[in-house]
């Protein structure tokens, strides 16, 4: 049911193309994947979401838990009914949360006890209620409880928040009662080499269909998340998709598939939509500033979306001006198809075997030094 086919190595990196079969269909990798917490990507309609090509989405486990509930949409049939989306998803766990959310939760071994974001009633999130909340929503990929600590953190304490991730991973796996759903081990150890190289270790010790590495663009240096990548992929099996959690930006994007990652997701090209920042091939334009008041040319020239075959610069600037809701649809739209793009083009440098010549050439142009 699921089966990673690594189609073709890159002889001149660690980047590779793959094809990751699941029960709602294949992910051709590498891949950006588009994130929907609450079983929505913000301001794009699924029908939108397919015809920029994504393959897969993301939704948040503790989020849906809080809100409307797991339970309800089991009753629905479903995460991919509820939401009306009929390809693969993946639900992360809700450790991001543990990172995201400090000021209101404590972490013990039996799990993590949370105030809730919404009414600040008292939740609690175990490996073993994380399982039963991710089988309740049926994505194809599901993530194991682990722990994220912020940047910087002590060695002690990084050490012992690793050795508790794997517990956590153990008894997920005892949990897990479904076998159409993926379970993924998340690979942490913050930013020390051999946290990190010991954490792969008691991570892979488990077979499971997939890997995340974790822990990572949470404030640090890029040059620092990228020395932790070159330590802790080599180890990672060939035969397995490989996940960096949270990372989306261009630059962060090519440069982990140069070292061999398969699989990225992130909140950044809808979030900066929605504050009026766009993507394009010559860098990010704030085309809510007034230099676009006049400018009656796409977001990007080079882009095949419906926001820049059909409207300007002047006209989404407008629709930012007014607080028109079709702003961020747009923008969004727009910014999610640049980086689905830029990863069929990375996949098209790979066959070609000219990606690191595709890096500069696009580093070049989007103004990267």
């Amino acid at each position: 049911m699921f089966e990673f086919e690594l189609i073709k190595e890159d002889p001149n990196s660690k980047a590779r193309l793959g094809r990751f079969h699941t029960p709602h269909g294949s992910i051709d990798t590498p891949v950006f994947m588009p994130v929907g917490t609450q079983a929505t990507v913000k301001a794009v309609t699924p029908d939108n979401l397919e015809k920029i090509q994504a393959q897969i989405i993301l939704a948040n486990t503790y989020h849906l838990f809080i809100r409307p509930g797991h339970n309800l949409i089991r009753e629905a049939g479903g995460l991919h009914k509820f939401m009306n989306w009929h390809r693969p998803i993946l639900t992360d766990s809700g450790g991001f949360q543990v990172f995201s959310l400090a000021d209101l939760r404590s972490i013990r071994e039996e799990g993590i006890t949370f105030r809730s974001h919404l009414d600040g009633s008292e939740q609690f999130l175990s490996p073993e209620k994380v399982m039963e909340i991710e089988n309740a929503l049926g994505a194809d990929i599901i993530m194991a409880l682990d722990e994220c600590i912020p940047y910087p953190a002590d060695y002690d304490y990084t050490r012992r928040s690793v050795e508790r991730t794997t517990r956590w991973l153990k008894r997920c796996i005892q949990a897990h009662r479904r076998d159409d759903q993926a379970l993924f081990g998340i690979i942490q150890g913050g930013m020390y080499a051999d946290l990190r190289q010991k954490s792969a270790e008691e991570i892979l010790s488990h077979d499971l269909p997939g890997y995340a590495i974790g822990g990572l663009s949470v404030g640090e240096p890029k040059s620092l998340m990228y020395e932790m990548l070159d330590c802790t992929v080599p180890l990672m099996p060939k035969n397995k998709p490989r996940y960096l959690m949270g990372v989306g930006s261009p630059d962060c994007l090519l440069e982990g598939v140069l070292r061999g990652i398969d699989m990225f997701d992130c909140v950044l090209p809808t979030r900066i939509a929605r504050n009026g920042t766009v993507l394009t091939s010559h860098g990010k334009v704030v085309v809510r500033n007034a230099a676009y008041e006049r400018d009656f040319s796409p977001l990007d020239p080079e882009c095949d979306c419906y926001a820049c075959k059909n409207f300007t610069r002047a006209y989404i600037r407008h629709l930012i001006k007014a607080n028109e809701i079709l702003a961020s649809i747009l923008a969004s739209i727009h910014n999610l198809r640049f980086l689905i793009r830029l990863m069929e083009d990375v996949r098209k440098a790979i066959q070609e075997e000219r990606l690191y010549a595709y890096r500069d050439e696009f580093f070049s142009k989007f103004g990267y030094e």
